[in-house]
């Protein structure tokens, strides 16, 4: 009888050389855990949701100085327009008229008016005092036709001047 015709040594041959380089009295490696698997790739997760969340704080930030930014700008515009509408950096009388140019005796009209860079105003004839100012109004009441002047002078010493005639019937 041959030695490997033998089905117990027959099996045992078949055993080791397809069973890899396991030897039949090696012990199994210890069991892993699912929570040590799961663990082992959290930091990838948590990693991720790291990046993520730095994202959305970078792009809020900067959208919010974007917003900032195009209010600062909107507001400088309407600051520059307020200036020129008074006025601006010139010296100059932007108005100067009356709240009716025909009144009956005995009644009253407003005079107003609007100077810029000014540093006196005078306005003849009139009783009350005037200052400079951007709209400002004055009433008065005129018992005949009468021809007002207002006169501005800057800190240089130049004067303009403007005049309007109140008619009284």
């Amino acid at each position: 009888m041959r030695p490997w015709s033998g089905s117990l040594f027959y099996g045992a041959l078949l055993n080791a050389l397809f069973s890899g380089s396991r030897q039949p009295d090696a012990s199994p490696p210890p069991p892993v855990s699912r929570l040590r698997i799961v663990l082992r790739f959290t930091w990838i997760l948590v990693a991720v949701a790291a990046l993520y969340a730095g994202w959305v704080i970078y792009s809020r930030h900067q959208e919010n100085l974007e917003l900032e930014q195009r209010a600062l700008e909107k507001k400088r515009a309407a600051d520059r327009f307020t200036v020129e509408q008074m006025g601006g950096a010139r010296f100059a009388i932007l108005n100067f008229y009356a709240s009716s140019a025909d009144i009956r005796r005995g009644e009253s009209v407003q005079l107003c008016y609007g100077v810029s860079n000014a540093k006196t105003v005078r306005l003849e004839p009139q009783p009350h005092p005037v200052w400079p100012s951007v709209a400002r109004c004055v009433e008065v009441a005129p018992v005949r036709d009468t021809t007002y002047t207002l006169t501005i002078e800057d800190r240089q010493g130049h004067t303009q001047s403007a005049t309007l005639t109140v008619k009284v019937r």
